[in-house]
């Protein structure tokens, strides 16, 4: 795996063009792997609605030039991530998008994660993990945008299109994972308000429970301290860089 970034705590890094390639999967001791097994399972019978489902690593992070950044990814599945609970095993980073969703009087959107999920009750920015392309598809810029423009309309009902969000910045956090964060276009409270309401009605609908069990609209870099809650370790630095942007 490519490392030539300095490993702290949340890095924030200002990306002007993003360079992406496939690469394989390291290989993986069988002891390792039957421990990573275990270890899934046993979480799966925790919590049943977990899903061994295809999903993007980060495989390593190179710059090529000042504020040209190339990122390779690795197929893998959910399971991949258990290795961390594995002793004397590796995982690849995590390799997310996010979305920063501001207001048109200058506030942004957080939002909680339902009970349900893998990280219950935490406070975050709208997106999720990256998916694989399909059989003849790349995985560029148009498609991580389209990915990004997708978790705004799953989780909030907003219906941005892709070419309308703009790669604001990269995070690398805990475990060393990857979050690709965009900007969208600034909406009224109202029509946020009412987009998110909708779509938790249309998942309930379904006797689906929602991703997102609330949101909140923060008009300070200070405010993200007072959400009861676990945090996204990168939500506070993105807010405070929103903020300071102005």
């Amino acid at each position: 795996m490519t490392e030539t970034l300095p490993p702290v705590d949340v890095d924030l890094f200002e990306v002007e063009r993003l360079l992406l390639a496939e690469a394989a999967e390291p290989p993986l001791p069988p002891r390792h792997a039957e421990a990573r097994d275990r270890v899934w399972d046993m979480a799966v019978r925790a919590n049943p609605t977990l899903f061994d489902g295809p999903v993007v690593a980060c495989g390593g992070l190179e710059w090529t030039d000042p504020r040209v950044l190339r990122l390779s990814w690795v197929r893998v599945t959910y399971r991949h991530y258990a290795l961390r609970r594995v002793p004397g095993a590796t995982a690849l980073p995590s390799l997310f998008v996010n979305v920063v969703q501001p207001t048109d009087d200058g506030r942004v959107l957080v939002a909680r994660m339902s009970p349900s999920t893998a990280a219950p009750g935490r406070w975050q920015l709208p997106g999720g993990s990256l998916e694989p392309p399909q059989a003849g598809a790349v995985l560029d810029g148009s498609a991580l945008a389209g990915q990004a423009a997708r978790e705004l309309v799953e989780e909030l009902g907003i219906g941005a299109a892709p070419e309308d969000l703009k790669l604001w910045v990269v995070t690398r956090g805990e475990n060393g994972s990857v979050g690709l964060t965009y900007l969208a276009p600034a909406l009224p409270e109202a029509t946020l308000r009412a987009d998110f309401a909708a779509a938790a009605a249309a998942e309930r609908a379904q006797d689906r429970e929602p991703e997102l069990a609330d949101i909140a609209l923060l008009r300070s870099p200070d405010e993200p301290a007072g959400l009861s809650g676990p945090h996204a370790d990168y939500l506070e630095p993105i807010v405070r860089r929103f903020f300071g942007r102005r």
